[in-house]
């Protein structure tokens, strides 16, 4: 059985040290970032499914110490954790998670404090991501930045001239909730025709499903089924699996086209674990771009995968941990 931790980099003793953790509708990730990026512990684990919320907080604290006990280390300058979901604007609580419904309305912030001893930063993921490939990632430099993360759900983040636009309550940026299709499915957050119900990892397999009965020759099977596994498919030729990740592609597009036309933006970056299949999605996207957006807004974004991958989230977390630590100086 392979660890559930990696050691990356040996820690250098004068280095400022953030515990940061991403909390995932499926898995919960976690690292050590030094004030220059460095990472040097990761794990990664299940996230949690009881319904208290204090379930997650000793999951984060568990894998905060364990990080500690890997890195060689008696304490860390700051915590930084990111959900998906709508944070307070007094960076306090968690609004709403519709993925980590347990954690709606509770005090995480003081939680994590009270248990770890130090300052601790809530965040979207969204959000997060796009503090990081703006620190050290694809959009590197940029002043206007928009990030999507697709994963488990669809989320956004938004960065303009230069600061994280969180909105007047804290969530703005709810790429993953805009309507892309008026007489589409139900989504969680109780409106329709989400982006998240066709972009997501969740949705790409519910698309396959409602498809099986028309490709009788497809290699996709209904047991067990995953987008990984559809993404396998695809690179095959199955014709279901191809169909599937272009209407993903397609209304990534359309939601993408819209918020060009809105905020005409330097640079748009795709996160999150479904961006893998970038070769699949990217072609139909842009043709939806294309036909959608203001030309002269369109060919002046830079759209692009995300630099930093999966660690994204993590070291913008890290970063606005840091950058609250010089604020309070």
């Amino acid at each position: 059985m392979q660890p559930d931790w990696v050691m990356t980099e040996k820690i250098d003793s004068t280095s400022r040290l953030v515990f940061a953790s991403d909390f995932g509708g499926t898995h919960m990730r976690g690292a050590l970032i030094d004030d220059r990026g460095k990472i040097h512990v990761q794990l990664k684990r299940e996230t949690p499914r009881g319904s208290s919320p204090n379930c997650i907080v000793n999951a984060l604290v568990d894998a905060a110490r364990d990080c500690q006990h890997r890195g060689g280390i008696s304490r860390i300058a700051a915590a930084a954790v990111m959900v998906p979901g709508t944070v307070s604007k007094d960076n306090t609580f968690i609004v709403q998670a519709p993925n980590l419904t347990s954690l709606s309305k509770f005090g995480l912030k003081a939680a994590i404090e009270q248990e770890l001893g130090c300052p601790t930063v809530l965040e979207n993921d969204a959000n997060a991501a796009a503090v990081g490939e703006m620190w050290l990632g694809a959009a590197r430099g940029a002043r206007s930045v928009v990030c999507i993360t697709l994963g488990t759900g669809v989320g956004g983040g938004m960065i303009l001239d230069g600061k994280l636009w969180r909105g007047v309550d804290g969530s703005a940026g709810e790429i993953g909730h805009a309507s892309v299709e008026a007489s589409g499915p139900d989504c969680k957050c109780g409106s329709r025709g989400c982006l998240e119900m066709f972009a997501s990892g969740p949705a790409i397999v519910r698309m396959a499903r409602e498809s099986l009965s028309h490709f009788p020759d497809t290699m996709v099977q209904e047991q067990c089924l995953t987008a990984e596994k559809i993404y396998d498919a695809a690179k095959t030729g199955d014709e279901l699996a191809l169909m599937v990740f272009r209407k993903a592609g397609e209304y990534l597009g359309v939601g993408l086209a819209n918020l060009i036309n809105i905020l005409g933006p330097e640079v748009i970056v795709v996160a999150g674990g479904v961006a893998n299949g970038w070769d699949l999605l990217e072609g139909p996207m842009r043709e939806e771009i294309t036909k959608r957006a203001i030309p002269s807004a369109a060919s002046s974004v830079k759209i692009s995968v995300a630099e930093c991958g999966d660690n994204a989230g993590l070291l913008g977390a890290a970063r606005l941990a840091l950058d609250d630590l010089n604020d309070q100086r």
